[in-house]
């Protein structure tokens, strides 16, 4: 049996840094995938092998599944029950992982590998098949790459599992019912933890479900998040700058800031978090005419260019992204970063009435500064898988 599973990707409209310290974040689903198509072969055969072909990074890597039930043990495969990946295994996987001498430019990679012989092995067990991966995300940018990896690829093996989909199958697509994804999205989760350690969840959940949400942590082992309901659809631009930046070192020096001026950093995470709670009732209201679409945009906008002054004034922009910024304000647009900030990707809000000559000039412009544009739609569905 062959399927294939396409995760979209996502951005933070709203709320990135501030979500740490207890604001609010909104985020949506985009029209960029990642498709991960799955094809079992026939057991019993000599020289079994699971193989995983990375097509983006030219990357063709193979393991005897023979091999992999020698390192990694007898197991219990059940795609139902969730496992979390233990040290001593994550171990295992990357001396497995290790063996295939990745080139030194690809070695970013080896996380997400971990990810992949973990899922894999865990919910279908040691089965031979290959694994095809394409991906219309730029990695390590902020736009959710690893997370909409994690979900198409744990769609396909739960829909290749002995409890799958298949008496639901309809014409041309898999039926995904709530548990189906809740059960998607936790074990893309487990995934995610082990490419980054700490994940918020936001990713994986946006990638899975679509749409929108409402993100707050309320304590520390609970998190709230709540389904928005756009009512109007939403464009943006996206500009990757191409500049590499340091999560975890942008994240230390916000709570570094937050030490040195508590009060006045408390002041600017609560104006984030009204910023994130205005925008989440704003893109649920209705907007029946031009008119009332007009001015909903507009407060956005202004949502959005304040939101871009404060991750400015708690020292997470960059001179990429304040390019960005600028170029795109001579054509009246605002733009703002999109995840940690210090490089990464950059959203620019189109406007429904924005002639596509501006859109072009722009996109021109920016592309001039050797950035890559991306145009999506915001708020789209989430994972879909498909027989093949």
């Amino acid at each position: 049996m062959e399927v294939r599973c396409r995760a979209p990707g996502k951005i933070i409209l709203a709320g990135e840094h501030a979500v740490v310290h207890g604001a609010a974040a909104i985020a949506a689903s985009i029209d960029l995938y990642t498709e991960v198509r799955i094809s079992l072969h026939p057991s019993g055969q000599e020289n079994e092998l699971l193989e995983v072909d990375l097509k983006d990074m030219g990357l063709n890597l193979s393991w005897p599944c023979s091999q992999l039930k020698e390192v990694l043990g007898d197991c219990s495969v059940d795609g139902s029950v969730l496992v979390s990946c233990t040290s001593e295994k994550l171990e295992l996987l990357s001396g497995l992982v290790a063996q295939k001498n990745i080139p030194q430019e690809s070695v970013q990679l080896n996380s997400g590998l971990y990810a992949f012989l973990f899922l894999y092995t865990s919910i279908l067990g040691y089965k031979p098949g290959k694994a095809v991966v394409t991906s219309e995300l730029p990695m390590g940018s902020g736009l959710g790459s690893s997370a909409s990896f994690c979900v198409a690829l744990s769609g396909a093996l739960i829909a290749l599992s002995e409890f799958s989909l298949k008496t639901k199958e309809k014409k041309d697509q898999f039926s995904f019912e709530k548990n189906d994804l809740e059960l998607v999205s936790k074990w893309a989760f487990e995934g995610e933890k082990i490419i980054h350690g700490k994940p918020s969840g936001i990713d994986n959940t946006v990638s899975t479900f679509g749409n929108m949400i409402k993100f707050k942590k309320e304590l520390k082992t609970t998190n709230l998040m709540m389904p928005l309901n756009s009512t109007t659809p939403l464009k943006m631009l996206i500009t990757d700058t191409r500049v590499g930046r340091n999560t975890k070192s942008l994240v230390s020096s916000v709570s570094e800031r937050a030490l040195r001026h508590p009060d006045t950093m408390s002041s600017v995470f609560n104006a984030i978090n009204s910023i994130s709670d205005e925008l989440a009732l704003l893109v649920e209201s209705p907007a029946e005419d031009k008119i009332a679409v007009s001015e909903k945009e507009e407060k956005l906008m202004e949502l959005m260019q304040m939101n871009q002054g404060l991750l400015q004034c708690i020292g997470v922009s960059h001179d990429s992204i304040e390019t960005v910024v600028r170029t795109t304000m001579k054509e009246k647009l605002v733009s703002k970063l999109t995840g940690a900030g210090g490089g990464g990707c950059v959203l620019t809000f189109v406007p429904t009435l924005l002639s596509a000559a501006v859109t072009e000039k722009v996109i021109s412009e920016l592309e001039q500064c050797g950035f890559r544009c991306f145009m999506v739609k915001v708020g789209g569905p989430g994972v879909q898988v498909f027989p093949c």
